[in-house]
């Protein structure tokens, strides 16, 4: 069965590949159980928290440089933008690329919308972000208001097109249909491909895309001494970037949570191969990366002499990071695959694994060939006696960390970050996903961590002082998720 359909909307994840934000017991059981399609995963009593696939899509397609986005929705959906202008102008600097300005504007959808609909409306946003921005592409998201009202998306976009003569594709993301907000990267790298990509004109054997959020440029000098270019998705690219994506030698990721869509599509219509290992988080996941980036590019003796020199360069300072972390045990709380990302770097630098919370997990992957990365963590490092599934419920990660009491904290998402400061333990914000790849990444994250350690009189002054909402009769009870019906283990 073909992974891409030119239908407007691609299924959400707990569909498509069963996608779950509900687990509580080891690595091992959990992925077993989905290799067998044995997990049914309950539903939660009640939840605190969670995000939206339409911020996740949105938050993509605003990093375009020419590229504007009008939002289908009220105003409030779209007030994360500012931190997205403000982390994208960050990473221009540190590329030291142009100025990043956001070319985004909302409907704002009113009550009144809801009732007689707003087509019109659209319409007019869609005219004023031509004339405002001047855009080659204009993307269109959706939102739960226009959802639910159940507005003719396709056929204004499509009339739009002919009157501004640019593409003008939808984003199907309305937050009430999944769960599973990365179901947005999805949505987002189907309008792209629907629309914007177009077929190679030829080749080009030195281009790798690299699908990333915004962050530091630590992919082109690991990549460069094999002669290769990194063509970094989506944030900061152009529309001339997107439309030769489809040229690239292969496909790579700091996550295949974000790409595992985009890059199994570019593989099965376009014929660019995606880089199925895991990605280079930890000494022997960039060994196992460098050599198949070697050997998808034919530059497998270059690929062996970058690890061999990279390895010899770092290998004194990793020793010395070991040494001094003996002992230390780490607990990672992020997205899916980047929680077995850390959890790997960490195990590259000899910390013990207290466990892992990941926000989601998908069951499958829409290429059947692609790496499995928790299994990937398995293999490497032997089973997660404390694995859980959490879709960023406080009261749920606080639970773990009480019981667990680990050494240090490393957190993907600042909202999350502070729980372990509150709770006395140093804790690290891994907030650019590009920082700690490859050999000197593992060396990079290993100051950090011991760093983060020296903070301990300070953590623990600071949970001296700090209440939580939650009763010892709360925090005592025997199932510490409160899914219905009882633990899903």
């Amino acid at each position: 069965m073909s992974v891409f359909s030119t239908a407007p909307e691609v299924e959400v994840r707990e569909r498509r590949l069963h996608s779950v934000i509900t687990y509580n017991g080891t690595a091992k059981d959990l992925y077993e159980k989905a290799k067998a399609d044995n997990y049914a995963p309950c539903d939660r009593s009640f939840s605190q928290c969670s995000s939206c696939m339409g911020g996740q899509g949105g938050g993509v397609v605003a990093h375009i440089r020419d590229v504007a986005m009008v939002c289908h929705a009220p105003i409030g959906c779209d007030a994360g933008m500012i931190g997205a202008t403000l982390a994208a102008r960050g990473t221009a600097a540190a590329r030291k690329q142009e100025p990043f300005d956001l070319h985004v504007m909302s409907v704002n959808l009113q009550e009144k919308d809801t009732i007689f609909g707003a087509s019109d409306k659209l319409k007019k946003a869609i005219r004023e972000a031509y004339k405002r921005f001047n855009p080659k592409a204009i993307m269109v998201s959706t939102s739960c208001a226009s959802g639910i009202i159940g507005e003719d998306i396709e056929s204004v976009t499509e009339e739009m097109e002919e009157e501004l003569g640019i593409i003008v594709s939808a984003i199907y993301c309305e937050g009430f249909k999944s769960k599973i907000w990365s179901s947005g990267f999805d949505s987002v790298f189907h309008a792209i491909l629907r629309k914007l990509v177009k077929p190679p004109k030829k080749k080009q054997e030195d281009l790798v895309n690299v699908f990333n959020f915004e962050g530091t440029d630590t992919f082109s000098p690991l990549l460069g001494r094999m002669n290769l270019r990194v063509n970094y998705l989506m944030a900061l690219t152009d529309l001339a970037q997107l439309e030769t994506i489809s040229e690239a030698v292969c496909s790579t990721t700091i996550c295949e949570t974000l790409s595992l869509y985009v890059a199994a599509v570019l593989e099965e219509q376009y014929g660019v191969p995606e880089i199925k290992t895991a990605s280079p988080y930890g000494i022997d996941w960039t060994d196992t990366w460098l050599r198949a980036i070697g050997k998808v590019t034919h530059r497998e003796e270059l690929a062996e002499k970058v690890i061999a020199e990279e390895k010899a360069k770092y290998e004194s300072e990793l020793q010395e990071l070991r040494t001094k972390l003996q002992g230390k045990r780490l607990y990672v709380v992020s997205g899916d695959s980047f929680a077995h990302n850390l959890a790997n770097i960490g195990k590259s630098l000899g910390l013990e694994l207290a466990g892992a919370t990941s926000l989601h997990h998908d069951l499958k992957t829409d290429n059947p060939e692609s790496v499995n990365t928790l299994n990937a963590l398995i293999e490497t490092n032997g089973d997660i006696p404390n694995f859980s599934v959490c879709n960023m419920q406080p009261y749920q990660v606080i639970k773990i960390l009480e019981r667990l009491k680990p050494d240090l904290l490393v957190c993907r998402h600042m909202g999350l970050t502070g729980l372990g400061s509150k709770l006395g333990i140093p804790t690290l914000f891994e907030g650019d996903a590009n920082y700690s790849i490859g050999y000197e990444g593992v060396v990079k994250f290993g100051r950090r961590i011991y760093e983060a350690l020296q903070t301990k009189k300070l953590v623990e002054n600071i949970s001296r002082h700090f209440e939580h909402p939650y009763t010892d009769w709360w925090l005592n009870q025997e199932d510490p998720f409160y899914f219905e019906g009882g633990n899903t283990k």
